[in-house]
């Protein structure tokens, strides 16, 4: 990936824990390096086709002064995410924020916060076997629609499957799959996706039982999680048909990161 960096922009803002910092003000500089490609840009000499380091340099200006924050944490986290959702070309970016006069009482050159955020592809399986289903699920994909730390979202049809697991005497599902881009970290798209299943209804009384709208994380880009409430790639995934052939409408070629083998592929098995 190619890098746009801009060094030591100046900016005179009101950020800090203290009264004082937010009443006078201090200097910041902002350190950026900004992934996306630019060959493109580069070939037929377009800025159209690239991010405008011009524009950049004022956005980030313009909302360290517009905003005021206790943490140059906060500065950095926030202002990374602006820069992520107003220019589309860039995948992945580290920010850092120096403030050499903050109010340490002992000699120093500075002090600073480097964060680095980025675009996450991520595929999340959808079902419902309660009440309108189609309705459920076509309101939860609205929900991730609207959110504006996902971009790109794409869908697959539904399918009616039989029920899977233990409990079989229930109705049948509609399922499918979502492919979409986030800023969220692991944990926090569960979170989400865990607020969008409770709006719905969602009581997680049986395993395997009925349930007005389940959402699952399938795949988040290459990422192999293992935790005591979160699993990627999903833990069953491989063994569910349901799961793999709506998957293999959005990506057939995405592969597992476990397994070395594509959705494709992982299907044909199954059958």
């Amino acid at each position: 990936m190619d890098e746009i960096r801009i060094e030591d922009l100046k900016i005179y803002a009101y950020h800090g824990v203290y009264a004082e910092e937010n009443e006078k003000g201090q200097d910041f500089y902002v350190n950026a390096t900004l992934y996306t490609d630019t060959r493109e840009a580069g070939k037929q000499d377009a800025l159209s086709l690239s991010s405008d380091y011009g524009e950049i340099c004022h956005m980030i200006n313009d909302f360290l002064k517009l905003h005021t924050f206790s943490l140059i944490e906060t500065m950095a986290e926030k202002t990374a995410e602006q820069l992520l959702q107003r220019f589309p070309l860039i995948q992945a970016l580290d920010l850092e924020i120096r403030k050499p006069q903050a109010p340490i009482g002992l000699p120093f050159s500075s002090v600073s916060v480097k964060i680095h955020r980025g675009w996450h592809r991520v595929y999340v399986a959808v079902g419902s076997n309660m009440g309108d289903r189609q309705a459920f699920i076509g309101k939860a994909v609205q929900s991730i629609r609207k959110q504006e730390c996902i971009k790109n979202v794409r869908e697959s049809e539904l399918i009616e499957t039989k029920p899977y697991g233990e409990v079989r005497d229930q109705e049948d599902f509609l399922n499918g799959m979502l492919e979409f881009d986030t800023l969220f970290e692991p944990k926090e798209l569960l979170a989400f996706l865990h607020e969008i299943e409770n709006e719905a209804g969602r009581e997680r009384k049986l395993h395997w039982g009925p349930r007005t709208l389940d959402l699952d994380i399938i795949f988040y880009d290459d990422l192999v999680l293992d935790t005591e409430e979160l699993v990627i790639p999903h833990a069953d995934m491989h063994n569910r048909d349901f799961v793999l052939k709506p998957l293999c409408e959005l990506a057939p070629y995405k592969r597992h990161p476990l397994f070395h083998k594509t959705a494709g592929q992982l299907l044909q098995g199954l059958k």
